[in-house]
């Protein structure tokens, strides 16, 4: 008999969902059949991406619609606990994403519910559920490894947000939230193995605050004892190495197994003589890494890497979840609330040993400067470009109101004299309230969308309602920040300034790039018609203290020292000073009879990539490894990746690759800018030496120092 489908749906449209999306596609007798999200625009836009299943805006909506068997729970960590109950007593099935809840007792409390209620609850902690670590887990009940002395857990993966931002993110908000977001990866393997831990202590170090006083520590070394092991979990979320693994010694064998790439390795004692024994051994491990290379290569390459690790992970998790609910068994162990009670009671544990370091910080505001009575609105104000044009503003005596979806990332003053308004940039009533009293706006947001229906939805539909509400406000002047991508920056013998029109091919040209045109089209047509007040800025490569290490602008990024830079690198680069930037833009808001102009804010002629690859190592001793590659090959894996999502995936929509877009991204031509100089008054740093201070030797790019955030 034909097992009926499963009905899955989603509660929560962030960046995870897409994962469980494609998980549920793949996955035998399951089908989509919802998306809820508080955002209609991002339910409905994953919708559109999966089949255009129904979308909701409420929990409750959905579940009166009845579409779902299942909900998978991809919520912020706060919201995971009342969702779950909700769900279950309704009747449905419920996957929840790590971490299940915030304490055990609403773990072990909702684990009872489910049985009372008979209903299927599970919890992804989904690098349990990768072919590497079934392999582990069978040689330890099988007494190769033999009883385990110790055991390591790493999460040794950088962190950027915690030095450059977003700030509202929620494992942002509070001080023991990180270890909410990051501990049950390694919690739950000691869990999973050992089933508990005691005699826990913790040492921190790397201790960050972020804007709005919460402090957190970049590094946490825990120890523990389950039996007679030795436990030890690692947490590192400065720049460095990728290690994401966990380490056994037992009587019989050491074993290692690193998660991210879903790789194990075993070593025995050799049963050669001394010659041939280290030989056998390293032939060994050789074959173990590429017998594992090679089946995850093919892997990927079949699935055009959507079953790259952390893809599978989430895929066998979702496939184990429901071939146990499709047969009424029950849930496998890896994915049950029991162990996710136990390793949520490892980190409460954890957390209260490490309270008194974890102390908010009192967060007194300084000292206000006159105020002008005038009052700005920043969208997009809790960037990293946003963050350093309000910090310009209320020094320039302005009052600053900041749009924001959350919290605000801890941008508000307790005087009042810069708030937070948060709102739906798809909603003309929160645009127009949050415009109410204001003398100007800038537009610094962004969207990130993987096809072009999405730009044109997400950022152009968006920036033409932000125009259209400033005309209906009145403001002084909108001030859109654009983007330099736009130009065809192919030519090093064509130098560009604000007269150079843009690439007269866009629809070649990377999305991002084609969707910041097609936004200032739109608002240029609105000066044009509607007599809106606009000027338009567009940054070069923008750097300093509060920015990324690893900028994409500069060079593709392989790790924290390794880079491929677009091209030879020996090509002078647009950069330019976040401050700079934050100045530039004060200036095309505060300068008369600038409207319908754009500016260039780029900072003078001073570093190609290879010398700012050179000062980073110089400032921070190490050796980056910054390799010269040619754009063509760039281009030509592009053409290979195009055919196979258009032949094999069946995909629609696709970009054709183009080598000018290539070209462009090396910024092979020069830059001038005379123009924001002249008009606005901008004097951006000049001095090489204080320029290579100000955006590297101050800017703590590897976040490895005890400082304090401005």
């Amino acid at each position: 008999m034909t097992q009926p489908t499963i009905r899955a749906a989603l509660l929560g449209a962030g960046y995870i969902s897409s994962w469980h999306a494609q998980a549920i596609k793949r996955a035998h007798g399951v089908e989509l059949t919802g998306v809820c999200d508080v955002s209609r625009g991002a339910a409905q836009a994953l919708a559109d991406a999966h089949g255009g299943v129904p979308v909701f805006g409420s929990l409750d909506e959905m579940l009166q619609a009845g579409v779902a068997d299942a909900i998978h729970i991809l919520t912020p960590p706060h919201l995971h606990a009342e969702a779950a109950e909700t769900i279950i007593n309704a009747g449905v099935a419920a996957f929840v994403e790590k971490p299940f809840a915030l304490s055990a007792a609403d773990c072990s409390r909702l684990d009872q519910l489910a049985n009372e209620k008979n209903v299927a609850l599970g919890v992804n902690h989904n690098f349990l559920m990768l072919p590497s670590y079934d392999k582990l887990k069978r040689d330890i009940q099988r007494g190769v490894i033999g009883p385990i002395d110790t055991f390591e857990a790493n999460w040794q993966f950088p962190l950027p947000p915690l030095r450059s931002g977003p700030f509202n993110l929620w494992m942002l908000r509070e001080s023991g939230n990180l270890l909410f977001e990051l501990g049950p990866h390694l919690f739950a393997f000691v869990a999973d193995i050992f089933g508990e831990l005691e005699d826990i202590a913790v040492d921190l170090k790397y201790p960050i605050a972020i804007p709005g006083g919460v402090k957190h520590y970049q590094g946490w070394r825990i120890t523990g004892r389950a039996g007679d092991a030795s436990i030890t979990v690692n947490i590192s979320l400065v720049e460095g190495a990728d290690n994401r693994s966990i380490a056994l010694r037992g009587l019989g064998a050491r074993a290692r197994y690193d998660f991210a790439q879903d790789i194990y390795q075993l070593e025995r004692a050799a049963m050669g003589d001394i010659v041939v024994g280290p030989f056998s051994q390293q032939m060994s491990a050789a074959g173990q890494a590429m017998g594992a290379g090679a089946a995850n290569t093919f892997r990927q390459l079949k699935s055009l890497n959507a079953l790259a690790p952390y893809g599978l992970s989430i895929q066998r998790a979702v496939e184990r979840f429901y071939h146990g609910l499709s047969r009424g068994e029950p849930v496998d162990r890896r994915l049950s609330a029991g162990l996710a009670a136990k390793a949520t009671a490892m980190i409460e544990t954890v957390l209260k040993a490490a309270a008194p370091d974890l102390e908010q910080i009192d967060h007194e505001d300084k000292p206000a400067p006159p105020a002008n009575g005038k009052t700005m609105l920043v969208i997009g104000g809790t960037g990293f470009i946003g963050r350093a044009l309000c910090d310009a503003l209320f020094e320039r005596g302005y009052n600053v109101r900041i749009f924001s979806r959350g919290s605000g990332g801890g941008m508000a003053r307790q005087d009042g004299r810069s708030s937070v308004y948060t709102g739906d940039l798809k909603s003309d009533d929160d645009l127009r309230d949050a415009m109410n009293g204001v003398d100007g706006v800038f537009h610094l947001a962004k969207a990130t969308e993987s096809s072009w229906r999405g730009y044109l939805e997400n950022d152009v539909a968006v920036t033409r309602r932000i125009g259209e509400a400033c005309i209906a406000a009145g403001v002084r002047r909108l001030v859109y920040t654009g983007t330099i991508d736009s130009y065809d920056a192919s030519q090093p013998d064509r130098p560009i300034t604000e007269e150079t029109p843009f690439d007269h091919d866009l629809e070649r040209r990377n999305l991002y790039a084609r969707s910041k045109a097609a936004c200032e089209e739109t608002l240029k047509e609105l000066a044009d018609t509607q007599g809106l007040p606009l000027v338009i800025v567009r940054p070069g490569i923008v750097i300093g203290k509060g920015g990324p290490l690893q900028h994409w602008g500069i060079a593709m990024w392989r790790g924290a020292t390794a880079c491929k830079m677009w091209g030879d690198g020996r090509n002078i680069l647009p950069f330019v000073l976040v401050d700079d930037v934050a100045d530039g833009l004060v200036l095309s808001m505060e300068t008369a009879d600038v409207e319908a102009r754009s500016f260039n804010l780029i900072g003078d002629p001073m570093l190609s990539a290879r010398d700012y690859f050179t000062a980073v190592g110089e400032a921070n001793r190490v050796n980056m490894r910054a390799q010269a590659t040619p754009i063509w090959t760039y281009y030509i894996v592009d053409v290979v990746k195009y055919w196979l999502k258009r032949v094999l995936a069946k995909k629609s929509g696709l970009t054709k690759p183009s080598f000018r877009d290539w070209k462009s991204r090396a910024q092979l031509s020069p830059y001038e800018n005379k123009t924001a100089k002249s008009a606005l008054g901008w004097t951006p740093e000049s001095d090489r030496n204080a320029f290579i201070k100000r955006a590297i030797g101050d800017a703590n790019l590897f976040g490895i120092y005890t400082s304090k955030t401005d």
